[in-house]
């Protein structure tokens, strides 16, 4: 909806908007409030501080609300759907096995770490990590050494691609909140998240493991992951991975009962290159998509061509990952034997554990909506300018204190998306590259510092069976570095770009 006339000065609604962050994190942190639910009610008594109109609050609250989720709930549902086909079929298994062979057993740890980069694309941090911990362990086990050179270069091929590439929750609803072409942010996604995985996520495990001595855990042979307590609520999956399977991450127990017999009578694993293509497929459609509109607008080819036309349809990032699902279903189910209704079973467990993801970063949608109808973007956009501070910086800024301040990377995403997206909207001269490149420095800021309130730093610590202090000293070490890493090239490029 149009924004209304701010009812306050600046001073205020900047007041107001470092208020109702201070209350969003008291909520989640100190009062175990559910992300959705603190988000949907900062977002009203926002509206209500700032005296947006009360006829017009509601609308203000679903307006932006609804427009987030236009794009997020398409893309995550669909994105979980592949990473749940590939993950029930063994393409996770084949993808490790055959680059191991392919790289040699002496860049193992490269090849896991790239077989985890591919895989990463659909599935999401928590769900991918807990699918490749038998693979990891079984050949940190075989291969000799600390577990942490197997075991970091994984972890930091999930965390990149859950932070930095569509379709995952948190780049796609930044993008949505800024503005910027989904194309271009996948596309810089890679360009820069690639190269910040093999620094600080591939390089940096390679030394940890020759500092740090971490035996593989027996947890292959059935063990739990720890006794030693329990991470926070909305930890690690309750389910522990046994040397062979992939554990499902099904929140309803009769879609996991399907989806277990299925697994029994699954003719086998397709083949490497079925898993490679089908993971290709939606990033060819979307490059497809962004080349010829990036010709249409320059002016190389006719911009109402049908074939440019056919190629921004089927490259839309939803139609693409629609086109790959249903490649997917194809392929990895029907061809290898399955029934319609056992690839049902399959895909309706992948949307299960996506639903409070797609609700907190459609409230995230919801709070950067009643900032930017409240006059309260355009005032921090104010201070911004008068203070020389570049938006891209201040983008890195706010999401690394978000991130600090109450652990969840989804939740700093859409948080800075939403408090800097009334400010892109009043900045001068951002092009659509700047826009993308403000969307992956708000990525890299909400990837640093994982600490004791992330679920993910619990998520290793207890899987690798480490204490506290070795995790931060290695992982909270890595994603500091990866987070670093990846806003140093952003702003590099957007320098130059």
């Amino acid at each position: 909806m149009d924004e209304v006339e701010p009812a306050l000065g600046a001073g205020p609604l900047l007041l107001i908007a470092a208020v109702a962050v201070l209350v969003l994190l008291l909520l989640i942190i100190r009062l175990k409030l559910h992300a959705f639910v603190a988000l949907v009610l900062v977002s009203l008594l926002t509206a209500l501080a700032a005296r947006v109109p009360l006829e017009d609050v509601v609308t203000t609250l679903t307006s932006g609300f609804g427009s987030t989720l236009a794009s997020v709930a398409l893309l995550v549902g669909l994105g979980a759907m592949l990473g749940r086909l590939l993950e029930f079929s063994g393409g996770a298994q084949v993808l490790a096995d055959v680059l191991i062979r392919r790289f040699g057993e002496q860049r193992a740890p490269l090849a896991l770490g790239v077989a985890a980069l591919l895989f990463g694309f659909p599935i999401f941090f928590d769900a991918g990590l807990v699918v490749f911990l038998p693979i990891v362990f079984t050949v940190a086990l075989r291969l000799g050494g600390s577990l942490l050179t197997y075991g970091l270069p994984v972890a930091g091929a999930f965390a990149v691609m859950h932070a930095f590439v569509p379709p995952h929750p948190g780049p796609v609803a930044a993008a949505e909140l800024i503005g910027a072409d989904i194309g271009l942010v996948l596309v810089f996604g890679l360009l820069i998240g690639l190269p910040t995985w093999f620094l600080g996520g591939y390089l940096f495990g390679l030394w940890a493991g020759r500092r740090y001595d971490v035996p593989v855990p027996d947890i292959l042979s059935g063990g739990a992951p720890d006794d030693g307590g329990a991470p926070p609520s909305g930890g690690f999956p309750d389910t522990t991975p046994v040397a062979g399977t992939s554990p499902s991450v099904s929140g309803s127990s009769g879609g996991t009962a399907a989806v277990a017999e299925t697994a029994r009578t699954s003719p086998g694993p397709p083949a490497f290159g079925t898993v490679l293509g089908l993971l290709l497929l939606p990033l060819v459609l979307i490059f497809l998509n962004t080349g010829m509109s990036t010709l249409a607008t320059a002016g190389t080819v006719d911009e109402d061509s049908v074939v440019v036309q056919v190629a921004q349809l089927i490259g839309a990032t939803p139609v693409a990952l629609l086109v790959t699902v249903l490649v997917a279903m194809l392929v990895l189910g029907r061809h290898r034997g399955s029934s319609g209704a056992e690839i049902e079973s399959v895909v309706n467990s992948a949307l299960g554990p996506v639903c409070a993801i797609i609700l907190i970063t459609g409230a995230g949608g919801m709070f950067g909506g009643v900032l930017r109808a409240s006059g309260i973007g355009e005032a921090l956009a104010d201070v911004l300018g008068d203070i020389g501070l570049p938006v891209i910086v201040a983008a890195f800024v706010i999401s690394v204190l978000l991130r600090v301040a109450q652990g969840s990377a989804t939740v700093a995403l859409t948080t800075a998306a939403g408090l800097m997206a009334p400010v892109v909207d009043a900045s001068d001269g951002l092009s659509s590259v700047d826009l993308a490149l403000v969307v992956i420095a708000i990525a890299a800021g909400a990837t640093v510092l994982s600490h004791v309130n992330d679920s993910g730093f619990w998520l290793v610590s207890r899987f690798f069976k480490m204490d506290e202090k070795t995790t931060l000293k290695t992982w909270t070490v890595m994603e500091t570095l990866l987070g670093a890493i990846g806003f140093v090239l952003a702003l590099v490029l957007s320098l130059f770009l």
